[in-house]
């Protein structure tokens, strides 16, 4: 019986949406025919915007104003009325009076649909219960909604739906664009801070003929015309450092990634990166770039020191705390790979349930799965974990003091990793090695293994600088500094898969 009354609700639902389309459509004809057609309006010209007006009451009281925007909500009292305006920076609240704008005019004001687009002439005033508003003396419609909003009270819940109609989700749900307005705050913070160290920003190919600069599946794509396959690219680091080696100090570019694997709330197949290499420079370095970069962004929109993130308070303050892969491992774990062999190793961490795959059972490959099996998880405030081993780090220079591992780190808040640097592997011969040890790995059926990018050897052959490279992931720094859950919640527009 339950069931049958939710299927004939569904259907009462649906039949009135039909019937509010139906009756806005005709509404539109009727515009149309009386040869009132909002959708042939070109411009209106706006003195104000709803927030300078709230905010700066004393200097729009009793002035005229002309604003426009979205028709939120109308309360028809007679003859007058109450309705609210939303702008690109909030919204305000509208006084229509009949013997304001005319019988025919109020007539019309009373035909529109919350969702229509108005211009809005009027004077400034505070109603006797303290809301900065606007008398109307003239409206004019600007384009017409055909598609009801969400009701009122209850909005756009739908995680999926929000994703999928991003427009209707920044048009109930405001916090959700003050989101986008934080993120951009975000970018433009971190392009002054480097900007301002001297960096010059670059753009590098999307379209690659190699997926080089990281361990991941591309995306294939064909040039028709070149009768060519080609590569999304999984990472500019490869273009960048030719850039190092052309002559270029310091450079960056923040833009997209694609990458043909899993989505989860850290995933979605584009993404955004901002990368940045800096020539007689190591890691060490850019740890502390990396500290300044989260200084800068988290000041931008308003925040420092302690921020909270999904109830957690996480301490930004610099500096971060620094340990070795092996040192974390140790801590968390209670293994010592110092004393462990490419013999001992395996069995070690398998004791502790640790998934080892039977082609990666060396002593580098186990220590790093050991890590990020058991280690990660618990690194919840900001850390360094430096010295990654040589097998995984084939962009890396080797380190001087045990030539294992590499002088590499990722950084990690709140369980995540939120970066990757290095002190970049300058040395062709090295590089070469990596790279067919990289070709053997893909051979075995590795799909992730770099692919050998000779061009990028012969361009080492000319002699890089020491340098050290930095990889920040945006998205998900800015849903650190903004609270959200999920990578969807700060991409507008998210990969979804198409409804059937």
């Amino acid at each position: 019986m339950e069931k049958q009354n939710n299927t004939q609700n569904e259907i009462s639902v649906e039949e009135n949406y039909n019937e509010i389309v139906k009756v806005r459509r005709e509404k539109l004809k009727g515009l149309v025919d009386s040869n009132r057609n909002p959708f042939r309006k070109v411009r209106y010209e706006r003195s104000a915007r709803s927030a300078d007006i709230v905010s700066d009451f004393a200097a729009y009281e009793g002035k005229s104003v002309r604003i426009a925007g979205r028709l939120m909500s109308k309360r028809i009292m007679g003859k007058a009325s109450f309705a609210h305006l939303l702008d690109s920076e909030g919204q305000i609240q509208l006084y229509v009076r009949v013997d304001e704008l005319g019988a025919e005019a109020y007539d019309e004001f009373k035909k529109t649909d919350i969702g229509d687009i108005l211009g809005v002439e009027g004077e400034v005033f505070m109603t006797h219960k303290g809301e900065v508003s606007i008398k109307v003396h003239a409206i004019e419609l600007l384009g017409k909604s055909l598609l009801p909003l969400p009701e009122k009270f209850h909005g756009l819940k739908d995680n999926d739906l929000r994703y999928r109609q991003r427009y209707v989700d920044l048009i109930v749900n405001p916090e959700v664009k003050e989101v986008f307005v934080r993120r951009s705050k975000i970018i433009a913070a971190i392009r002054a801070c480097l900007d301002a160290r001297g960096f010059t920003e670059v753009e590098t190919p999307i379209l690659n003929t190699i997926a080089g600069g990281a361990a991941a599946r591309p995306f294939i794509t064909h040039h028709n015309t070149l009768n060519l396959d080609m590569y999304m690219r999984i990472a500019p680091e490869l273009y960048l450092k030719r850039l190092i080696v052309g002559g270029f100090d310091r450079v960056y570019e923040i833009g997209r990634n694609f990458r043909n694997e899993g989505m989860d709330v850290k995933h979605n197949p584009e993404f955004t990166m901002m990368e940045l290499y800096q020539s007689f420079a190591d890691y060490k370095d850019m740890m502390a770039l990396t500290e300044d970069i989260f200084t800068a962004a988290a000041s931008a929109i308003g925040k420092s020191g302690k921020i909270t993130y999904q109830g957690t308070e996480i301490d930004l303050t610099a500096p971060w705390e620094r340990l070795t892969m092996i040192e974390a491992v140790r801590k968390y774990t209670g293994l010592d790979f110092d004393k462990l062999t490419d013999k001992t190793a395996k069995a070690a961490a398998e004791k502790i349930g640790v998934q080892i795959d039977a082609a990666k059972s060396n002593w580098g490959h186990v220590l790093y799965e050991t890590f990020d099996q058991k280690v990660e998880e618990k690194l919840v405030q900001p850390v360094f974990i430096t010295d990654y081993p040589v097998e995984v780090s084939p962009l890396a220079k080797r380190s001087n003091e045990d030539p294992r591992l590499t002088y590499r780190f990722e950084f990690f808040i709140c369980a995540r990793e939120m970066g990757n640097a290095y002190s970049e592997l300058n040395d062709p011969i090295d590089q070469k090695n990596r790279f067919l040890s990289q070709a053997a790995m893909r051979a075995a059926g590795d799909e992730e293994a770099q692919v050998t990018d000779d061009d990028f050897v012969t361009a080492l052959e000319y002699g890089m600088p020491p340098t050290g490279g930095l990889g920040i992931g945006i998205d998900r720094m800015i849903m650190l500094l903004c609270d959200c859950a999920s990578i969807r919640d700060v991409i507008l527009f998210p990969t979804m898969k198409p409804r059937v």
